[in-house]
């Protein structure tokens, strides 16, 4: 029987970056609302069981009450069995053990961050990620029904992979080891004062690499789109110097925040180039917008764009689909 995975990160759109912009506010109650349009409607195409991760809201509780009450619930929700530590952890934790249960798809609710950390967690599962956070590239502005719709049909599907694309991700290596990942963007800075945990001060940044940058874009990886386009599905990636005079931009990096920055040439990084450097200063690397990488002088860092990210449905491809193969109308 097919099941659907849950992951939805309360801690989403509630960083410094909140507080320097003017984002969108999706608070708990609103994704706990998300939540149950999400099981509404994939159990009405056959999905009864969903595995929620818990979290210190408690949302997963909160919408078994809600639709119990309303009698409106037919399938099972199980909340999983275990500890939480109110972190990333919980996000890459849960998609390991939902990948070990077999569920057929993952919806993660938040921002790059909370994606980066489920992506972290799995291999082969499909991914499908709804933005409720601060700056968001990764995940897309997708209305609950429809998301559960489209996680139910790619839960059923024989080949779901068919539905999904195989995304970019940044693998920073740290004197030769795998140190961490990034799906978006992957910023080095030499500022040794890590302060708050996401990163949104221009002045701080040194260099950027990106795995796709638009001008339709916001966040980071928008400064390199107001000079070039690289799609999702394009097999390369951009690096660009953020200390250089060459060129003056204006960017989106935040909500409401146009920032004017003097950059480099945008440089192609190929699939599975290494571009290593070593570090004349302490400093962190920031991934999906999060410092999560110190480094200290002397050590050398690489950075390199593969194909080895999740595989992350595509929503209305997904829905063509199963029109064309006349699922709706059975």
């Amino acid at each position: 029987m097919a099941s659907i995975g849950i992951i939805a990160n309360p801690a989403s759109g509630k960083d410094i970056r909140r507080l320097v912009s003017h984002a969108t506010v999706v608070d708990n109650n609103e994704k706990v609302n998300i939540l149950k349009r999400i099981i509404l409607a994939a159990q009405t195409h056959g999905i009864m069981d969903f595995y929620i991760m818990p979290d210190t809201y408690q949302m997963g509780y909160a919408v078994i009450d809600s639709l119990e009450t309303r009698r409106e619930l037919k399938a099972n929700i199980h909340v999983m069995d275990m500890s939480i530590t109110g972190s990333m952890r919980d996000t890459k934790r849960a998609a390991e053990e939902m990948e070990a249960l077999g569920v057929g798809c993952i919806i993660v609710l938040g921002g790059d961050g909370t994606s980066r950390a489920a992506a972290k967690g799995i291999k082969e599962t499909p991914l499908l990620p709804i933005s409720t956070g601060t700056n968001n590239v990764y995940p897309q502005m997708i209305e609950g029904t429809i998301a559960g719709i489209a996680a139910a049909m790619v839960a059923k599907m024989d080949i779901p992979h068919a539905s999904c694309m195989r995304d970019k991700r940044i693998e920073v290596y740290k004197n030769g080891e795998l140190a961490d990942i990034a799906l978006i963007d992957a910023v080095l800075s030499s500022s040794a004062v890590v302060g708050a945990k996401a990163i949104w001060d221009v002045d701080e940044m040194d260099m950027l690499f990106t795995t796709r940058c638009h001008p339709a874009s916001i966040g980071f990886s928008s400064i390199a789109g107001y000079m070039r386009i690289v799609r999702p599905e394009e097999d390369l990636g951009v690096m660009l110097d953020l200390k250089s005079e060459t060129h003056r931009v204006l960017a989106p990096i935040a909500a409401g925040v146009i920032t004017e920055l003097t950059v480099g040439e945008p440089k192609e990084i190929a699939l599975n180039q290494t571009v290593e450097m070593k570090m004349d200063s302490n400093g962190v690397v920031a991934l999906d917008g999060e410092r999560e990488i110190i480094f200290r002088e002397g050590d050398v860092l690489g950075f390199k764009i593969t194909r080895e990210g999740p595989y992350r449905v595509k929503v209305s491809e997904t829905l063509e689909r199963a029109l064309e193969e006349g699922i709706f109308s059975k």
